[in-house]
């Protein structure tokens, strides 16, 4: 019976220190930025593994183009392209710890 809790409380180490890697991981990841861009790279949007907006650089002829809605449409989808960057660069991150597997909220 002893050997039982014995495996029980090994497995509870391991999943502790998967849970401490995972954790230094995410915060090594979060401060490691992807960059989205839109309108042949006319706006840059940088993002970081939190999912923040960390920058955003427009070039002049953009906006003195005049044309605000093409201006907040580009705008909007170099963030967005960011956003997949920095989720799938996590994703990556967290697949070395995890190997492979699945674990739901990880990412």
């Amino acid at each position: 019976m002893s050997k039982g809790i014995g495996d029980i409380g090994n497995i509870m180490k391991q999943a502790q220190e998967l849970q401490e890697r995972l954790a230094q991981v995410q915060a090594e990841a979060g401060n490691k930025t992807v960059e989205g861009s839109a309108g042949g790279g006319m706006v840059k949007a940088v993002v970081n593994g939190r999912l923040e907006v960390v920058g955003l650089r427009i070039e002049r002829q953009v906006v003195e183009g005049g044309d605000l809605e093409m201006l907040q449409d580009l705008v909007v989808a170099a963030i967005n392209q960011g956003i997949r960057a920095a989720q799938k660069m996590m994703a990556g991150e967290m697949s070395k710890v995890t190997g492979g597997l699945n674990i739901p909220g990880l990412t």
